[in-house]
Formats: C-alpha cells, sequence, structure tokens
C-alpha cells in the first residue's frame, strides 16, 4: 500500500501528516488486523506453555 500523505512542518520539522479519509480507513484496517494476529499469537503461546 502506498500512503500519499502531506507532511505539514512547523519550524522547519515535520509535525504532522494529513491523509485522505480512504486512506485513514486503510491503515485503520491494517492495524486492526495487526492487533488480531499479535493477540492470537499470543493466546496460542500461552497455550504451549499449559
Amino acid at each position: 500500500m502506498t500512503i500519499r500523505a502531506q507532511i505539514l512542518k512547523r519550524n522547519g520539522k515535520n509535525e504532522f501528516a494529513i491523509l485522505s479519509y480512504e486512506e485513514f480507513i486503510k491503515v485503520q484496517e491494517i492495524l486492526d488486523n495487526y492487533a488480531d494476529l499479535k493477540a492470537l499469537r499470543l493466546a496460542k503461546d500461552k497455550e504451549k506453555k499449559c
């Protein structure tokens, strides 16, 4: 996925990234999927230890 963010600077340093709403939703879905996979992996690791 390519993100086309507009970067806003403050005092010459990158401060904010502006995304289109569509890109924001895609990023949010990716992060949610990552969190779900991480939780699943942790649950499987706990099962193995028991």
